[in-house]
């Protein structure tokens, strides 16, 4: 699949499950695919400097959001930087969240009509309007790779009814977004947690034909299972030659079935807000470093995991740092949670080119306990 800019190619698929091991190639690289996007949300993946996630972490693509680079600084003041890529020195790919989900959790602060959104910014109280066009205008002035098109993300739990009011308004601004022909956008399916709400708003969307397809309203206090339930509802919907990107999710331990389910991108904030946390991902399960079974541990936090924090630090060191304030966990945390996410979908992916998919999941099913 060839959109102005940007191209789909499948390398393998597994036969056992719905997974794929792909490229997406974009105006600023090539993505390997599945792939774990870092949140870059105002520009910056805290903790991290773009050196580290280019150089040691080895990151193709990340997300930032509309919403917070349209309240601060302002999607003009970018553009006169020379477009979001230069204003915060990253030279490969960039995806943009239109803000939806953003504005909708505003609550009390925002007014949803049939046009678009007036929301308050919840760091001044300044009064902006977002509609389909205007958030595809703000990407364009941030000149990301890939961009999203403005939806409602319905809250959980809703009733049928309202998630099919929520659904319609998305599938109708996504209409207008693509009336403009816009370069390099994907539309997102929602429906709350209605396998027959998913499924119409996706056969709905298809007609847009659009770069890519992504799943949107889900990690909103519904069970697990049911995420996944619905990721499956529109599996066999969506078309095979284009990306599909799971929004918001997930938990380290459950990539691998998102995966399996024919997803190829994801993104968190749970492995960089559970690093400052002092929650820190291993092969073995979550360490909660604070405790005191850690303070005079001489182990990295994972012995199997070679990120540099691994590659230098001790458990007690680490603690030490989480104790005292230091600002130097949260970067050393940071690394070694993104590294386990990279690292897990780089075995994913090699698992699906070498067809032992199953096989990698079943192990990290046995590994999955938490050392607590």
């Amino acid at each position: 699949m060839t959109e102005r800019g940007l191209r789909f190619e499948i390398l393998r698929e597994c036969p056992q499950t719905r997974a794929r091991a792909g490229l997406l190639r974009t105006p600023h690289g090539v993505v390997e695919t599945p792939v774990f996007m870092p949140v870059g949300t105002q520009g910056s993946v805290k903790g991290l400097t773009q050196e580290m996630l280019e150089g040691e972490l080895g990151v193709r693509i990340l997300l930032a959001n509309t919403y917070h680079l349209l309240v601060r600084p302002g999607p003009d003041l970018i553009a006169a930087m020379g477009g979001l890529h230069r204003f915060m020195a990253w030279p490969r790919t960039i995806l943009t969240d239109s803000g939806g989900y953003q504005v909708f959790s505003l609550n009390t602060l925002r007014k949803v009509t049939e046009d678009g959104v007036v929301f308050r910014s919840h760091l001044d109280g300044a009064e902006h309007r977002l509609t389909p066009e205007s958030a595809l205008e703000i990407q364009d002035a941030l000149g990301s790779d890939i961009r999203m098109v403005l939806d409602e993300c319905t809250e959980y739990p809703a009733t049928h009814e309202h998630a099919r009011r929520s659904m319609e308004r998305t599938a109708q601004w996504a209409e207008r977004t693509f009336a403009r022909r816009p370069d390099r956008v994907f539309a997102i399916v929602q429906g709350s947690m209605f396998a027959d709400l998913r499924r119409e708003c996706a056969r709905r969307l298809l007609e847009l034909d659009a770069a890519g397809y992504a799943l949107g309203g889900l990690s909103v206090g519904e069970p697990r299972s049911v995420s996944l339930e619905m990721v499956e509802a529109t599996e066999d919907i969506l078309p095979r030659d284009r990306p599909r990107y799971c929004m918001g999710v997930g938990m380290l331990g459950e990539l691998g079935h998102y995966v399996a389910r024919g997803v190829d991108m994801m993104d968190c904030v749970l492995p960089t807000r559970n690093a400052r946390n002092g929650y820190l991902f291993t092969s073995a399960g979550r360490i909660i470093i604070k405790h005191r079974r850690y303070r005079d541990d001489p182990r990295p936090i994972d012995p199997g995991c070679r990120c540099p924090a691994c590659a230098r630090y001790s458990r007690s060191y680490l603690r030490h740092l989480f104790l005292s304030g230091e600002i130097l966990f949260a970067t050393l945390a940071t690394c070694h949670n993104i590294w386990t996410y990279l690292d897990r979908m780089r075995q994913i992916r090699e698992a699906i080119m070498l067809g032992s998919l199953p096989h990698l999941l079943n192990t990290f099913r046995s590994q999955s306990v938490d050392e607590e």
